[in-house]
């Protein structure tokens, strides 16, 4: 989370001249509604189940940079799905950093605690 997976993956599929897709905001699209909204009805575990779809539809698709949300590689799958058909790119950033880079961002449900620093360390 705030690693810089989206703007790197953009800069990526740019200078691949490949398609670039966010698991998020594929997600959004698909529902019609944001992440918070999803997370607000359906819970982290209903957003996971979601999450686990698109990554399963994406990772079928080549030629492309996939970004996806930083809790993605909870779940086994996701990461079986990921290192069976593509190259994966850790990101690594500090806690100051990642808490620098979303202190105003409002559309992180995981974010809306009273100790945003020990989520992240967590």
């Amino acid at each position: 989370m705030g690693a810089g997976k989206t703007t790197i993956g953009r800069q990526l599929a740019r200078a691949l001249s490949v398609p670039f897709y966010d698991s998020d905001k594929a997600i959004e699209e698909r529902t019609g509604v944001d992440i918070p909204t999803i997370f607000e009805f359906e819970g982290e575990e209903g957003f996971r189940d979601r999450e686990q779809k698109m990554i399963e539809q994406l990772t079928q698709m080549k030629g492309i940079v996939l970004a996806t949300g930083g809790g993605a590689i909870l779940r086994e799958e996701n990461r079986r799905l990921l290192k069976e058909h593509g190259f994966i790119v850790y990101l690594q950033c500090s806690v100051e950093r990642i808490l620098e880079r979303t202190r105003r961002d409002t559309q992180r449900p995981l974010l809306k605690t009273d100790n945003p620093r020990e989520r992240i360390e967590s």
